[in-house]
């Protein structure tokens, strides 16, 4: 089978096709043929060596997954063959491949009329914002600074802070911000006409997709008792206001994200659907710093 894989650290460059065994699901374990996968910031980062967890090369990137069962391990419930089903994956052997192995109790069936494109856009990105977001707590009628409003993570907070009855304020390039109002932010600033810290005033709870130095900077307008939530590296972290939050997998949040996004609650925005054949060129997009919403990756055309 196709997968993508890397030899080394570096550019997108380093990405390539290749050829390699079927995997075999173990137990506790599904088979899926893909549909789509989506690029995370986090890939790139892996990519480039930025971050290491995965350890070295080589290995296949992505986490996100939408696919059909075509084979099942032991001890395998909820699960059929042929079912259609998105969740996250955290392996070296990730989800730019042809079949994915996946556990089971990372997944969940697709809700009535889902598609693998939308699924696979949702389970990092929604579920990074949507835990977030709990670990900030805001109430109905606080203010909500998100950083990266337009973003994969940016663009699902938005709408979960605003259902929650927060007021949102975002951060995003003005030709975003039509796009960032019509998720329910009340106001959004150009970061790169204007210091937020003199435009948004106090605010209750800052989500800084950001990180770095965008950490202190929020600290400015963060109320006495607010909540600095970051998902990224931030020199805000050593504040007793602040908190680190990581994405995981849950699939009875992923379960309720996409039965929202099946009723049209919830919007998923593809900024872009690339084939695996284009695989480089989703990672120099989404190191541009200009996508909007998800870029999503369908498998190669032949």
């Amino acid at each position: 089978m196709k997968t993508v894989s890397q030899q080394r650290f570096g550019d997108p460059d380093v990405l390539d096709t290749v050829q390699t065994a079927m995997p075999v699901p173990g137990r506790g374990e599904v088979l899926l043929r893909l549909g789509a996968a989506s690029v995370n910031p986090v890939d790139c980062k892996l990519r480039a060596g930025r971050v290491r967890f995965l350890g070295d090369p080589p290995f296949t990137l992505g986490f996100d997954v939408s696919g059909t069962v075509v084979a099942i391990g032991a001890d395998v419930t909820g699960i059929r063959r042929g079912d259609n089903v998105f969740g996250m994956v955290h392996s070296r052997t990730g989800t730019y491949s042809e079949f994915v192995v996946a556990r089971a109790d990372t997944l969940v069936v697709h809700p009535p009329g889902s598609d693998h494109v939308t699924a696979a856009a949702i389970p990092t990105a929604a579920l990074t914002a949507w835990q977030a977001l709990d670990a900030a707590d805001p109430k109905p009628n606080e203010t909500v600074l998100v950083h990266a409003a337009s973003g994969g993570v940016g663009h699902f907070a938005v709408q979960f802070a605003a259902r929650r009855g927060a007021k949102v304020i975002g951060t995003a390039r003005r030709r975003n911000h039509h796009f960032v109002r019509g998720l329910g932010a009340a106001d959004v600033v150009d970061y790169t006409e204007t210091d937020f810290t003199t435009a948004v005033g106090r605010v209750d709870v800052v989500l800084d997709l950001v990180g770095g130095e965008y950490g202190k900077r929020s600290l400015r307008v963060l109320d006495d008792s607010g909540r600095y939530i970051t998902v990224q590296d931030s020199d805000a972290l050593g504040d007793p206001r602040s908190r680190s939050v990581t994405g995981k997998p849950s699939t009875v949040l992923l379960t309720e994200i996409g039965t929202s996004v099946a009723r049209g609650q919830v919007t998923v925005h593809i900024d872009r659907v690339l084939t695996m054949d284009e695989v480089r060129e989703s990672h120099r997009l989404s190191e541009s710093g200009r996508v909007r919403g998800k870029l999503v990756l369908t498998p190669w055309v032949a």
